[in-house]
């Protein structure tokens, strides 16, 4: 009765709250009413807003829903669109959306989480919840994520009211415990919630206080009790973050102290945290993506050894450099050569070419995982459809998985039998592979990938070695033959040893007469395999003709050699005309130069003239002074602009030294030719141990201080020397000596370095010459597949800025930012990674996203090949055509003024090469005027003349 009436005061005392609470929201109501009519108007002004949102949105859905119909492996776009689509309130779009990405990319936790959390919202309406473990279920297979874990047994406690519940929540804490149970810092809080689901069973079980529980009770008591003590001592024997806190736990919860086994297993997992505990502190403090952290961490569990520990350390890696291949390569071998249980490893190849599915070595490892394992037929297929679909970044990765297919099928085949399914098989896969090189790979890539025809040269092997059908391996070898391979010593020999092996003396003479007519790398030896092959087995008639036939053959290839011999020793001396024209042009130009400026005033000659005499002394330090007539003549060096000083006109006589203190005309006059008479000899060279600087600013002040403080630290400087013109204003451009030439290598390095504004360039110096085609900058025309070219960047993106954005992607070694030649930036980049694999995770997760509101295209490195045909010294014949502008090696400056009056511009010479500050190229003036009455050009001795006379 007591109870009875305790249960009615209770029903009562609900009954008012709910009566009181009717009233609270009928008060609530009425004000929201009141309110209601006083901001009609402001909501309807936010009404227009929101669908004015919404239409833009609903417009950029559309978009992005047609951009992946074109091209459905658009990750960003997938990401862009169940964003727009969660906010937008579109649920079952959204779902749509989520699901067709989950079927072509691995979901990230967060996306998992998101579309979990939607779904069980959703299925409070629907009684289904079946839908929801289904989905908990794929997700939990595409990484190992104690959080994704968690949420899903928390989900299932809300079902183990219906038959089995109970069941199902114990099942699900079990695989989550063995996923992500030795987890170090995340498997704490999966066995706290299983403990805590245990004891909240254990609660129902107890029998209120004060009643004496049955038997059965009494069993259930037991059991649960034992769970708990289980689930206590399963956790303490495995290394975790704050052991000493669940240890504490069970103490105090269990009534007759911590057994002595438990004890030892719990010492035993502090002592392994402790060893573990290093790289776990290194793990919190690394940034993301902490891959050597991790591979670190990976080193230390093979070497312990321990299986469980070994697996959950690398699929924690793997959570966070999901596009690293070579760590899904080391894990996936790992898991090959070591645990072999067929669904784990299955399962994770699976998820590795998910994750990286251009990565050709995955592929063609998961189908040697499925046949190891024997998968159907039918399986092996579709993965390698699938890889063929998966767009390699190589053509010869499409040759080797190819391949790997094609062993696949040969080993199914039983030779044994004359004709068979597999063997047609096999047959119909090699010719459909010949066409897939040919229309699909080439198109692709330009090359078939397969320049030697390795998978002919198989097909012919299986052909004679297993079928006996010499007829089709000949006929397979004369298809190799004629794509080019005729002419390789190598090939030739390959085809003679399969008809030594497989078919008969008469084949094989054939092979090899025709290998000694179409071999050109390697002719001497095919001729004497011939040799060999009729002293064995040849008549006296097979020898003689062998031997007339090598020895016509070995002549015509000796004239050949020697007509190439004579041509390039031709084209040399061409070369070498070629360049002493260049140098007579340049000098002439020069002179013709000076004689224009010899119409001034005559003190302003004469101030240039003194430039020549300290153009490069060899004590000119910080204190710039003028030689003597009478003294040695010092030091010059020449760099890729020829001599340090400008060049004398030519027919200029250097007057004879008279007294002590020279005009300083004739002491300028005499640097030049003094370096003349010293031209030969290399010991006064310092070319090894200087570099040129240019690109500095006109407007540079103190250049010789600016450049000292620069490259101090590259060693000790002998001497530096700014160029200057007569006024003395600065030309952009110098000469600096060290005491070492081991200091040059340092130097090079401040290349392009800022220097006010502007990026200086760092070369070495060169004599032009004796190399007129020497090239200080050199490009790479190949793919670089280490190095990302980033463009579309803002103007204001600094080198800082963007190493940041990449170092979440992999190791940066440097960052290249392009610009102009007055500093300013062009919106490119070149930035290069640790290796191919950091490079390719960059491109795949850089493209397209916004940097400072600009969106980036990022691509793998890849430098248009440059034309070289019409640079100097080409064997090229250029005829009559109109001489084109040929620039410097950094390309064509933003002005191309001419500062040559018009009334001596020359038509028809064309200009020169201009490299580093030098002066172009030019050539010899004609001496005579042209028809249309222009000026009579002057001769050598003209300028000469005008200029002694001054």
């Amino acid at each position: 009765m007591a109870a009875s009436s305790n249960a009615e005061q209770t029903q009562l005392q609900d009954m008012e709250e709910e009566d009181a609470g009717m009233e609270e929201r009928e008060m609530e109501s009425d004000e929201e009413e009141e309110e209601g009519m006083g901001v009609e108007n402001s909501d309807e002004d936010e009404e227009d807003d929101s669908s004015e949102d919404e239409k833009e949105n609903e417009a950029e859905i559309q978009r992005l829903e047609e951009q992946l119909s074109i091209n459905a492996f658009d990750y960003n776009c997938h990401v862009d669109l169940i964003k727009l689509l969660k906010q937008e309130g579109e649920l079952f779009r959204l779902r749509k959306a989520r699901q067709k990405m989950s079927e072509l990319f691995p979901l990230t936790e967060e996306i998992w989480l998101d579309w979990l959390k939607d779904e069980i919202r959703l299925t409070e309406e629907e009684p289904n919840r079946e839908k929801v473990y289904e989905l908990f279920e794929r997700a939990v297979k595409d990484y190992i994520c104690p959080d994704i874990w968690l949420e899903y047994a928390q989900y299932s406690i809300g079902g183990m009211g219906s038959p089995g519940g109970i069941d199902r929540v114990r099942s699900i804490f079990e695989r989550a415990v063995t996923a992500v149970g030795l987890h170090m810092t995340k498997g704490q809080m999966v066995w706290e919630a299983y403990r805590e689901f245990e004891n909240a069973i254990l609660s129902t079980v107890q029998p209120p206080p004060g009643r004496i529980p049955s038997r059965e009770e009494q069993e259930m008591l037991k059991t649960q009790l034992e769970r708990i003590h289980t689930l206590f001592r399963r956790q303490l024997a495995i290394p975790l973050m704050d052991m000493e806190g669940t240890y504490a736990e069970y103490e105090e919860w269990s009534e007759h102290g911590v057994p002595e086994t438990v004890v030892h297993q719990y010492k035993k997992a502090v002592q392994q945290m402790e060893k573990c505990k290093p790289f776990e502190e290194a793990l919190m403090v690394a940034e993301t993506p902490k891959l050597a952290e991790y591979q670190a961490y990976i080193d230390f569990e093979l070497k312990e050894g321990d299986p469980a520990r070994i697996q959950i350390t690398f699929e924690r890696a793997l959570s966070e450099n999901c596009l690293v291949p070579d760590m899904w390569a080391k894990y996936t071998t790992y898991l090959d050569r070591q645990l072999k249980f067929k669904d784990l490893v299955l399962s994770t190849h699976e998820r590795a070419v998910r994750n990286c599915p251009w990565t050709m070595g995955l592929w063609k490892s998961y189908l040697l995982a499925l046949e190891r394992h024997g998968a159907d037929h039918q399986t092996v297929s579709d993965v390698f459809e699938k890889a063929l679909n998966a767009g390699f970044i190589q053509a010869t990765d499409y040759v080797e998985i190819w391949q790997a297919y094609l062993d696949y099928l040969r080993r199914r085949v039983d030779f044994s039998k004359e004709s068979s399914k597999e063997l047609e098989e096999l047959r119909a896969a090699f010719s459909r592979s010949l066409d897939y090189m040919k229309h699909d790979v080439e198109e692709r890539f330009g090359e078939s990938g397969d320049p030697s025809c390795i998978i002919m040269q198989i097909w012919a092997r299986i052909e004679a070695l297993h079928c006996k059908n010499m007829q089709k391996a000949r006929e397979l070898w004369d298809s190799i033959m004629t794509k080019g391979n005729a002419k390789y010593a190598n090939m030739w020999l390959e085809y003679y040893n399969l008809e030594r092996s497989y078919g008969d003396s008469i084949h094989c003479r054939k092979a090899l007469h025709r290998a000694v007519q179409c071999t050109s790398d390697y002719p001497e030896h095919v001729c004497e395999v011939l040799l060999s092959f009729e002293r064995v087995e040849g008549s006296l008639e097979d020898w003689d003709f062998a031997v007339q036939k090598t020895e016509t053959r070995l002549n015509r290839i000796n004239e050949q050699r020697a007509k190439a011999a004579e041509k390039e020793a031709n084209l040399a001396r061409q070369e070498d005309e070629r360049a002493e024209q260049r140098r007579k042009a340049k000098v002439e130009k020069k002179a013709q130069k000076k004689v224009q400026k010899g119409t001034r005033a005559g003190e302003k000659r004469k101030a240039e003239q003194d430039d020549y005499q300290d153009e490069w002394n060899e004590d000119a330090g910080p204190k710039r002074h003028r030689g003597n007539a009478d003294q040695p003549t010092d030091e010059y060096m020449e760099t890729e602009t020829g001599l340090f000083g400008k060049a004398t006109p030519p027919g200029y006589k250097l007057a004879p030294p008279a007294t002590k203190k020279a005009p300083q005309g004739a002491a300028a006059a005499a640097a030049p030719s003094a370096h003349r008479q010293n031209e030969d000899n290399p010991e006064l060279r310092n070319d090894n141990s200087s570099v040129f600087v240019s690109n500095l600013a006109y407007t540079l002040e103190e250049p010789e201080a600016k450049l000292r403080t620069l490259f101090e630290t590259c060693g000790p400087i002998k001497q530096i020397r700014p160029i200057f013109t007569g006024k003395g204003s600065f030309r952009g451009y110098g000469y600096i000596q060290f005491e070492s030439p081991v200091s040059v290598a340092e130097a090079l390095k401040l290349d392009r370095r800022d220097v006010e504004g502007r990026p200086v360039f760092v070369s070495p110096c060169v004599d032009k010459n004796k190399n007129p085609d020497f090239k200080v900058f050199k490009y790479n025309t190949m793919m670089e597949k280490h190095k990302i070219f980033i463009s579309g960047l803002p103007f204001s993106c600094t080198k800082e800025q963007l190493a940041e954005i990449c170092k979440n992607h992999g190791t940066v070694k440097e960052v290249r930012l392009v610009t102009y030649r007055s500093g300013k930036p062009k919106g490119l980049a070149y930035v290069e990674f640790a290796d191919e694999t950091q490079a390719s995770q960059a491109v795949l997760k850089m493209d397209g996203i916004e940097v400072e509101g600009n969106k980036i295209s990022v691509a793998i490195s890849n430098p248009p090949r440059r034309n070289t045909i019409d640079k100097p010294g080409s064997s090229r014949p250029t005829g009559d055509a109109m001489p084109r502008q040929v620039y410097g090696a950094r390309g064509k400056g933003r002005t191309q003024l001419s500062m040559l009056p018009r009334s001596l511009h020359r038509q028809s010479v064309p200009a020169g090469k201009v490299e580093n500050g030098s002066a172009a190229d030019g050539e010899p003036a004609s001496a005579a005027g042209n028809a249309a009455g222009e000026p009579k050009q002057l001769s050598n001795s003209d300028f000469a003349k005008m200029l002694l006379n001054m």
